[in-house]
């Protein structure tokens, strides 16, 4: 089956399913933990849900997932087909789940891997050997920089204010311990500073989280 051709018949089945329980693109988005930009390309043949969200997308409507992978204009008669298809997606939908969980891990080896190596370097001088350790703390809000950014580039916001948070709090208390450990002094005061940035984190994705009840977003063509 044509790849186009599903994408498309899967975006008008959850369309048709989503209007027949009464809800918006933004109040299915956020049964899904999704944004509703996500679910209009759905709807538009753009973009296809992985298999586990199928799942959750059938369990909403009470159906199965191979009425969402069906030909709406199609009458049935040809399970196997169907069946091909349901494999088809969930193979393609799991290799590429697979794929991003590889990318993640390596890149997060990675960040470690320099901090080792970081350490190594500075613990070769008489001077800075005390303090090498510090480069595993900074490892911290370095590594949550890299998988905000893999994460969004693949548009998958689901973690994002958790990793910033983890950005923002890794970073003041990295700058903290580095203080205390070099020039012995307590600079506490420096965590004040994370209180506004934590509030300014919740008010940002409270902004753009989708209200019950709000108007769907208008679809392209």
């Amino acid at each position: 089956m044509d790849d186009e051709k599903l994408k498309y018949q899967i975006g008008e089945n959850i369309a048709a399913y989503r209007k027949r329980a009464g809800l918006t693109q933004a109040g299915l988005a956020e049964k899904l933990n999704y944004s509703d930009k996500a679910v209009s390309k759905w709807e538009r043949g753009e973009s296809i849900p992985d298999v586990l969200t199928l799942m959750q997308l059938a369990e909403q409507f009470d159906i199965s997932v191979g009425d969402l992978l069906s030909d709406p204009n199609e009458l049935p008669g040809n399970p196997g087909g169907l069946e091909k298809a349901m494999s088809q997606v969930s193979e393609k939908a799991l290799k590429r789940k697979a794929n991003k969980n590889v990318i993640l891990g390596l890149s997060s080896t990675l960040v470690w891997f320099v901090a080792l190596l970081v350490f190594v370097i500075l613990s070769s001088f008489r001077v800075l050997e005390p303090y090498s350790w510090l480069a595993f703390l900074y490892a911290v809000p370095a590594n949550a920089i890299v998988l905000l950014s893999l994460r969004s580039a693949w548009h998958d916001f689901r973690w994002n204010q958790g990793l910033i948070t983890l950005i923002v709090w890794g970073s003041v208390l990295s700058v903290y311990v580095t203080v205390l450990v070099v020039f012995h002094y307590n600079f506490w005061k420096i965590f004040l500073l994370g209180i506004p940035g934590q509030i300014a984190i919740f008010l940002w994705f409270r902004m753009f989280r989708p209200a019950k009840g709000a108007p769907e977003e208008k679809e392209n063509g």
